[in-house]
C-alpha cells in the first residue's frame, strides 16, 4: 500500500513559529507532527510513503 502525505504551504497561521522551522516539524507532545503521521501510516500496515513539500522546506 502506499500514502501521500502534503506537506506543502506556508504554515502562517502558525506564525511566528513557522519563520523559523516547516510547521510539519512542530513538535507535539515530544516529536514532529511529520513523525506521528509516518509512524500510524507504517502501523497501518503501509509501505510506500510520498511526502510532498514545498521548495523551500530543506528541514523535512
Amino acid at each position: 500500500m502506499k500514502a501521500v502525505i502534503p506537506a506543502a504551504g506556508f504554515g502562517t497561521r502558525f506564525l511566528p513559529a513557522t519563520k523559523s522551522q516547516p510547521k510539519e516539524m512542530l513538535p507535539v507532545y515530544d516529536k514532529p507532527t511529520l513523525q506521528f503521521l509516518v509512524e500510524e501510516a507504517v502501523s497501518s500496515g503501509i509501505d510506500d510513503i510520498l511526502i510532498i513539500t514545498g521548495r523551500n522546506k530543506r528541514s523535512i
